[in-house]
């Protein structure tokens, strides 16, 4: 395509924004409430996602080892775990330091068991995927010098199995909505286009190409799909941006963890205008093809 005829379709296009006012208000208006809806859904899933991770990621399977275990025992143990290959790492805690943590958590009351400590030295597990723990337990209980492999057992397939729900879930209502956008964009862009649908008629019987009558249509649909995206990018980013500043200095010492909003917000509003350059432009491509056929 020639400079020349890319700036006449250039040229085209802002003039048409301008000539329909209303029904490219309609038009951006769609665009606007759909990824505003999809982008909340977006971030509310991220969100919810990394709390999964960060959940799946706190799963592990604790090894008591057995109290007639020498040091080289507990070596040859150690050795043992990290050779398995649903193993990522091996953390000692000794029984001292096991009985340190039970009276942080528990209370001073606990303190008496210091002059004869009842609790296990333990080997500390995380497997590569979270989801191996069953496994890796089962594994590991059967080992030499293993008193017990404890890692929550029944709970934490049935944690697995709602995180993978929920997940699944997500994904369906992200590409439903998705889809639903498309939807509603392409059939607000088709009234523009019936509007004018005299207007193509006569270029195609003075001898315009397919191409030449797209090309402006399809500018249009991607400055509807830039001028939508606008304001769920604002009301997101700044949003967002309120709320992590808001609730994430509360979950400092927590385990759940919101995303940093530095570059989640960017990275979010980049997939936004990308939607609605993809949408805005599908929406007017789809939408014309009809009207071709003279």
């Amino acid at each position: 395509m020639k400079i020349r005829t890319l700036k006449r379709h250039f040229r085209e296009s802002i003039k048409s924004l301008g000539r329909n006012g209303w029904m490219m208000f309609a038009s951006a208006s769609a665009v606007t409430i759909t990824l505003l809806l999809v982008g909340v859904f977006f971030v509310i899933m991220m969100n919810m996602n990394k709390i999964a991770t960060d959940i799946e990621k706190d799963v592990e399977i604790r090894v008591h080892i057995d109290l007639t275990a020498n040091p080289a025992d507990e070596n040859a143990l150690k050795a043992q775990l990290e050779s398995m290959p649903e193993v990522q790492s091996v953390t000692f805690s000794s029984k001292q330091k096991e009985l340190q943590n039970l009276v942080q958590t528990m209370g001073s009351d606990f303190k008496l068991y210091q002059q004869d400590n009842p609790l296990y030295d333990v080997f500390i597990v995380k497997t590569k995927n979270p989801t191996d723990t069953p496994k890796a337990a089962a594994k590991i209980q059967n080992m030499n010098y293993v008193q017990s492999a404890i890692y929550g057992k029944g709970k934490v397939e049935n944690l697995f199995k709602v995180l993978t729900v929920a997940r699944n879930v997500g994904i369906v209502l992200i590409i439903g909505l998705l889809l639903t956008a498309m939807f509603l964009i392409s059939n607000t862009i088709k009234i523009t286009i019936f509007a004018r649908r005299h207007e193509l008629e006569i270029m195609k019987l003075v001898g315009a190409t397919n191409w030449f009558v797209r090309w402006p249509f399809v500018m249009e649909g991607l400055w509807l799909g830039i001028l939508g995206s606008i304001l769920p990018i604002t009301i997101i980013s700044v949003g967002y941006t309120y709320l992590y500043k808001l609730i994430a200095p509360k979950l400092h010492d927590q385990l759940i963890q919101m995303l940093s909003a530095n570059p989640f917000v960017w990275e979010v509003s980049i997939l936004l205008l990308i939607m609605g350059m993809v949408i805005g432009v599908w929406g007017s491509s789809m939408s014309i093809r009809r009207y071709l056929k003279v």
